[in-house]
């Protein structure tokens, strides 16, 4: 299945010069969305893990599937302040602004491996900074998940230079 034909591109949002790719399209279509449920399921039973965690808000569509499918439990990276007990904290860059995202200090042990999941890989601010939480909590990061991969971004070379495991089903171009 080509999965490309179920994203939507959405020029010059949220600023101009950014090509939104945007997942809404895919997640409503039940074949498409199963499709690529069952690819990302696939993708994940190669790699060794305990947990998997989940940037919000898109990556929480894809892990929740892992973490049912697959036995493992499921832990939620969110943006600033949606998290209610004692929490690790990195900020980042965007590539249109600056976020922040947690993790619960609870969540994840010393020595434990985490899977990273999220819709796309971009400029790798995001998926960097969920790197430092788990890697801030102790864990191990066992590798990213992503469904989509904008190649002439950095994201991906940069995840891939600092060891990091990278899987990605789509590849588009960013700009």
């Amino acid at each position: 299945m080509d999965l490309k034909k179920y994203i939507r591109t959405i020029p010059d949002y949220p600023k101009k010069g950014i090509l939104f790719r945007d997942i809404t399209t895919l997640i409503k279509n039940p074949a498409a969305f199963n499709y690529t449920n069952d690819k990302i399921i696939d993708i994940s039973k190669t790699i060794t893990f305990d947990k998997v965690s989940a940037i919000e808000s898109r990556g929480f569509v894809f892990a929740s599937t892992i973490s049912y499918i697959l036995k493992k439990p499921l832990i939620l990276l969110r943006k600033k302040n949606k998290l209610p007990s004692e929490t690790y904290s990195v900020d980042f860059e965007l590539e249109y602004g600056k976020a922040t995202i947690e993790v619960h200090k609870d969540s994840i042990s010393e020595g434990e491996k985490i899977l990273v999941v999220d819709d796309l890989i971009a400029t790798g601010g995001t998926a960097e900074a969920a790197a430092k939480l788990i890697e801030m909590s102790g864990g191990i990061v066992a590798g990213f998940v992503f469904i989509i991969n904008l190649f002439d971004l950095p994201g991906e070379k940069k995840l891939k230079d600092k060891g990091y495991q990278i899987k990605s089903l789509i590849n588009f171009p960013g700009h």
